[in-house]
């Protein structure tokens, strides 16, 4: 009894060495692991801040790029392309969203159900632009051949929520709230992206090109006059007169055709073609709606003529149609191509906005054609866009968008518009400073339309004004009528935009285009140099030695044709 008394407390003291020294043990294990944990999550926070130095939208960077496991082994392209595929997740759920706002909400007007068809619609096409931008970010694939692709399909993303913010704008019941924070997510998760990539471009030993590309990478090289990434054999085809050009199918009127309208022989064209597919429309009216929709990819209209060939339609905002769906005729499977055909809106300057085109069709080029409206003509919407020997007619905004677009050669006329407006060239919507986008108008013509020649002196006329907050317009080597005010440029509301836009002329000539009474906004310029003239051209702007030279189409690389 007296030795197990005396053994016991031994017992009890040697155990409770033992839990104090295991204790420590697993303190200190505990105390380490976490310190650990620590200073992994302050190296990924570390390496976050260090590749968002860049960004707009720092904070939003960061704490997406700080939960990407196993950061410090990523490269810049595969972070990218993480920041991509969380975006593609807010998009799917903001497509959901739409959705359901369409189908539950009660009561909603024609125009509300309207502009949430052209969200979802701009949605899908979002996730198809993202997509893409993930293959070109593929490990195989080459940055040098591949950056300007990346650039103008992220471009393009943050475009899509931009509009349909926009459409939302007329909801009487402010749609908008339901949409907005959740489309400014994605606009900013791209923002960044394009911020990434930037970055990505400057720090790529490999990547060689030219000063100018690495400024203003848009619109790209040009050969004979037209980007290069119109085809040899598209540009061929474009030159031919029509009776030695191979056609597809034939639209006419009068029953001589494969069909009597567009839209039947555009239906009965191939899906996701990767050849030339040329329908020939027959001289006559076609008052029909056209939308050339993503599948349709390489497809030519080919007419008799500008005021031979004409399609015609009436939607506008004021009868209840979205901007973005009031289009005659709307184009946005890739590759598309116009020759010899007049489009038009016919529905008045009381109508307001009432599209003839809007294109967002990448690597798309019109040539010899009209494009004949009040306002908002011509929707240079997104991507890569080239337009030769063209006349453009309207009254407000007439040619207005983000694409990255060359007009070349072309003719622009305003209209009279009704007694309380203005008429306004441009107005661009580069919403961001890493968006490779821009208007610009090279060798063309700036003047009155028959309507407005005898009352010119009564309205006010101007080349542009600044829609979004990076506007970006240039006009070199146009004639400029004495219409255009001696101020040049308008402003869209008071101060808005006039430090971040970058508006210029370059060696126009003509009675509207002396500068010294231009507008002094920081963002204007008299471009003195024909280095940063150069970065307009359709050689550097939209990559046009890549593409053009297969349309047909003539065009030429540099400032002039010489």
């Amino acid at each position: 009894m007296y030795s197990l008394q005396w053994k016991t407390p031994l017992l009890l003291s040697l155990l409770a060495i033992f839990i104090i020294v295991s204790l420590t043990f697993f303190t200190s294990l505990s105390k380490n692991s976490s310190e650990i944990v620590h200073i992994h999550v302050h190296k990924n926070i570390q390496i976050a801040h260090s590749h968002c130095e860049d960004a707009l939208y720092k904070q939003l960077c960061v704490s997406t790029l700080a939960s990407i496991p196993d950061l410090p082994q990523k490269s810049i392209s595969q972070i990218i392309s993480s920041t991509i595929n969380v975006t593609v997740v807010e998009v799917k759920a903001s497509a959901k969203n739409c959705t359901d706002i369409r189908e539950d909400l009660p009561k909603l007007e024609p125009y509300e159900k309207r502009a949430l068809e052209d969200c979802i619609q701009l949605l899908d096409d979002t996730i198809i632009e993202l997509k893409s931008s993930l293959v070109a970010l593929h490990p195989n694939r080459s940055l040098s051949q591949n950056y300007n692709d990346l650039q103008t399909l992220l471009s393009a993303a943050m475009t899509n929520q931009a509009t349909c913010l926009d459409g939302l704008g007329r909801s009487t019941k402010n749609l908008r709230r339901f949409v907005q924070r959740r489309l400014h997510t994605i606009s900013h998760h791209v923002s960044n992206c394009l911020a990434m990539l930037k970055k990505l471009k400057k720090s790529s030993s490999s990547l060689k090109t030219r000063k100018s590309l690495e400024i203003y990478p848009e619109y790209g090289v040009v050969h004979d006059g037209f980007p290069n990434w119109i085809k040899r054999r598209d540009r061929a085809l474009l030159q031919t007169p029509i009776n030695q050009t191979k056609i597809d199918l034939i639209v006419a009127k009068d029953g001589t055709g494969n069909f009597s309208t567009i839209n039947d022989a555009l239906s009965a064209a191939p899906n996701s073609s990767k050849t030339r597919f040329v329908i020939y429309i027959k001289a006559g009216a076609y008052f029909e709606y056209v939308e050339v929709v993503k599948k349709k990819s390489m497809i030519m209209f080919l007419g008799d003529g500008i005021g031979k060939t004409l399609i015609k339609g009436n939607r506008s905002v004021v009868d209840g149609w979205t901007t973005f769906r009031s289009a005659t005729v709307a184009v946005v499977g890739n590759g598309f191509l116009a020759k010899g055909i007049t489009f038009e809106n016919y529905a008045g300057p009381s109508k307001h906005q009432a599209v003839a085109v809007r294109s967002g069709s990448d690597l798309s080029a019109f040539y010899q054609c009209s494009f004949v409206a009040y306002q908002d003509t011509l929707y240079v919407h997104s991507l890569r866009q080239f337009y030769r020997d063209c006349d453009v007619y309207g009254t407000v905004d007439f040619i207005f968008g983000n694409a990255a677009v060359v007009l070349q050669n072309c003719n622009l006329y305003a209209r009279k518009p009704n007694d309380n407006q203005k008429n306004i060239f441009t107005a661009q919507g580069r919403e961001d400073p890493n968006q490779n986008t821009g208007i610009s108008i090279l060798s063309g013509k700036i003047a009155s339309a028959a309507d407005l020649i005898p009352v010119e002196s009564t309205f006010k006329n101007y080349l542009g004004r600044p829609w979004k907050e990076y506007s970006r317009t240039v006009f070199m080597l146009t004639h400029i009528g004495s219409l255009i005010d001696p101020a040049g440029f308008l402003e869209w509301n008071g101060s808005f935009a006039l430090s971040t836009l970058y508006y210029g002329e370059y060696m126009n000539r003509g009675p509207g285009s002396n500068t010294s009474a231009r507008v002094t906004w920081p963002g204007y310029r008299v471009i003195n140099t024909s280095a940063e003239a150069s970065l307009f051209t359709v050689g550097n702007f939209i990559e046009g030695k890549e593409w053009l030279p297969d349309t047909g189409f003539p065009f030429y690389v540099n400032l002039t044709a010489s």
